[in-house]
């Protein structure tokens, strides 16, 4: 059996990194790197730490806006599903590569598989949500982390067989945050010691593409109390370059700018970290995998058991709002909302009877 895996960006790589392996030991998988991320600091790094095979195809398609870059992926990928023939097209999450994927699969005769399907914001403002519901109608097979995604797909009655085989985050967390917390010299550049910083992060095109929320993002971490960790995106930076701002952050006494991070470095200080503020999906997951409170700078999320299990506070980008959620106690118990960190492999099971 032959699977073309289609990724490219960041949290892609790492849930990859759960599934290529085991997925290698019973098919023969081929894949797909879109160029979505393009930058090594966003790219490379993760496939040399999380020992993820290199792919065998390099698109390159990085910067546009989400339609011409998404269809210079539908362009790029119609003659490859051509050439290599797959039994299965293998994608991940919610980006413009998911979706490139998932329609260029449909369009030649090709089952989709996708994982993480049934995630839902409910916010069709986010290009994220589109990507997410229309890659689960076209999909053959919906791999879901959670029974929440269930119940989504279940009201949405998608035509594809629906499988709860858990959060493949849940098996690269269970293997690395460990040894990831114990790298406390990864804080040292930043004069910070393990429970007295904030790791802040945003990059979401809805706050950082929109002058007047850009500033209102820029008033919320100069409001934080406490030493903030900030590795800066690039198109974050660029946005605040644009609009003037990037000054007052760079000279902010209580931020700490930081580059753009590998999964190692950024798991070391996400889980030394006091709270984590950001705008990203993976993150928020990330940060419950961790135990360490997450507040959210958006008015949704589409992991609603991390609010619903109170480690989790939607926020958006009102600044009382983050320091009142940052004041909380987190609660006593985080419940097993995301499997049993065997995801990966129900996942290379579940894609063989596609084949």
């Amino acid at each position: 059996m032959r699977v073309l895996t289609v990724i490219g960006n960041r949290p892609q790589f790492i849930k990859a990194s759960a599934v290529s392996s085991r997925l290698r030991a019973v098919a023969e998988e081929v894949t797909v790197h879109t160029g979505q991320h393009y930058d090594a600091a966003l790219s490379q790094v993760f496939f040399d730490e999380l020992e993820l095979p290199p792919p065998e195809h390099l698109l390159g398609i990085g910067g546009g806006t989400n339609t011409a870059q998404t269809a210079r992926m539908l362009a790029a990928l119609e003659p490859l599903l051509n050439d290599l023939g797959p039994d299965a097209v293998l994608v991940y999450g919610d980006t413009n590569s998911t979706l490139a994927g998932a329609l260029a699969a449909v369009q030649a005769g090709v089952p989709v598989a996708h994982v993480e399907a049934g995630m839902r914001s409910f916010d069709r403002a986010m290009p994220e949500e589109v990507n997410r519901v229309v890659t689960d109608h076209l999909a053959t097979l919906l791999l879901v982390p959670s029974q929440t995604a269930v119940d989504n797909l279940t009201r949405e009655s998608v035509a594809g067989t629906v499988e709860l085989v858990g959060d493949v985050m849940v098996d690269v967390a269970q293997l690395l945050q460990p040894g990831a917390r114990a790298r406390t010299e990864t804080l040292v550049p930043y004069d910070v010691q393990p429970g007295g910083y904030l790791l802040a992060t945003a990059h979401r095109a809805g706050n950082v593409d929109d002058p007047a929320r850009l500033e209102q993002l820029v008033e919320l971490l100069l409001a934080l109390p406490v030493p903030t960790i900030f590795p800066l995106h690039p198109r974050t930076r660029a946005r605040l370059d644009d609009a003037g701002l990037l000054q007052r952050v760079q000279e902010a006494p209580l931020l700490r700018l930081a580059p753009p991070l590998g999964y190692l470095d950024f798991t070391a200080l996400l889980c030394n970290a006091q709270a984590v503020v950001t705008d990203s999906g993976g993150v928020q997951k990330e940060a419950y995998l961790a135990g360490v409170p997450c507040v959210t700078m958006r008015p949704s999320t589409e992991w609603v058991e991390t609010v619903e299990a109170g480690w989790n506070v939607l926020v958006d980008l009102d600044a009382a709002d983050a320091l009142a959620a940052l004041q909380r106690t987190p609660p006593a118990e985080r419940p097993q909302l995301y499997g049993d960190g065997r995801a990966g492999q129900r996942v290379a099971d579940a894609l063989l009877t596609l084949g």
